[in-house]
């Protein structure tokens, strides 16, 4: 069969953009929680972008990989995955797995964080813990945007007895104040509260952790980034994190930061 020259040009043309496929995408606007510290929260000196371990760690990725990152805030959490799930936003830095968002994000295996929620206590309590059905029979509390994973949600909603408070401060308080006898709360985050609100001379945390809920980078459908290379690469990425060390320099650096930040607010020494 005779190929038209007009067939033959078009086909010349197409091979750049399919050689290039890769490289179409310069750069990943990335939002996520902006009240999630210290893996994320809002830069007080600029609050238009996003700051924490989890904006260091993909900063460092979008350097390996030749990629701009802007971490950018996108509105409370469900209007930041609004903005995703829309394409006016490429991806999530903070998505918990849900079979729900599956129809319109591609989920980056492994999570880029794993987070530990531990069962704090009165220094002077009773409680006996050493797995989740221990909680049974006592009273909890817990934040409301607290990002737990759904195996433990389905639990705690048939088995446990919890209030939701807006933030971790009041689930402390009332935890001091005997209302409640336990409170989960985040590894990092409840260290941090609890010093800066001077309640760790008072408080515990249990170190069996009683969720480890994992919170993955999610691409959305609508996204000119999404293609496979792009998460060929990143999935490559999340896979050599944990052996880097970085994420546990990140993790550490961004704590005393945002401890920083919480003892000038509320006119603290540091510690």
């Amino acid at each position: 069969m005779e190929l038209r020259p007009w067939t033959v040009l078009l086909g010349l043309l197409l091979l750049p953009s399919l050689s290039f496929a890769a490289g179409k995408c310069e750069r990943l606007v990335i939002t996520g929680s902006p009240d999630a510290p210290p893996y994320l929260w809002r830069d007080p000196q600029d609050p238009t972008h996003l700051i924490g371990a989890s904006a260091d760690l993909l900063q460092q990725v979008g350097k390996d990989l030749g990629l701009k990152i802007d971490l950018l805030y996108g509105g409370k959490r469900s209007l930041a995955l609004n903005e995703v799930s829309s394409g006016r936003m490429d991806m999530l830095a903070d998505a918990p797995l849900t079979t729900r968002e599956l129809e319109t994000l591609d989920y980056i295996h492994p999570a880029l964080v794993q987070t530990d929620y531990l069962v704090w206590t009165r220094k002077d309590s009773a409680l006996v813990y050493n797995q989740a059905a221990d909680l049974h029979g006592h009273k909890g509390a817990v934040a409301e945007r607290a990002r737990l994973s759904r195996d433990f949600e389905a639990f705690a909603t048939e088995q446990l007895t919890l209030q939701r408070t807006p933030t971790v401060t009041p689930a402390f308080q009332k935890l001091l104040l005997g209302e409640v006898d336990y409170v989960l709360a985040g590894r990092y985050s409840g260290m941090a509260m609890a010093q800066s609100l001077g309640m760790d001379k008072d408080l515990m945390a249990r170190e069996l952790p009683v969720d480890q809920p994992g919170l993955f980078l999610a691409i959305s459908h609508n996204s000119a980034c999404n293609d496979p290379w792009l998460r060929g690469q990143l999935a490559k990425k999340m896979t050599e994190l944990p052996a880097s060390g970085l994420a546990e320099t990140a993790l550490q650096s961004n704590l005393q930061r945002w401890k920083a930040q919480l003892q000038q607010a509320v006119g603290t020494p540091t510690k």
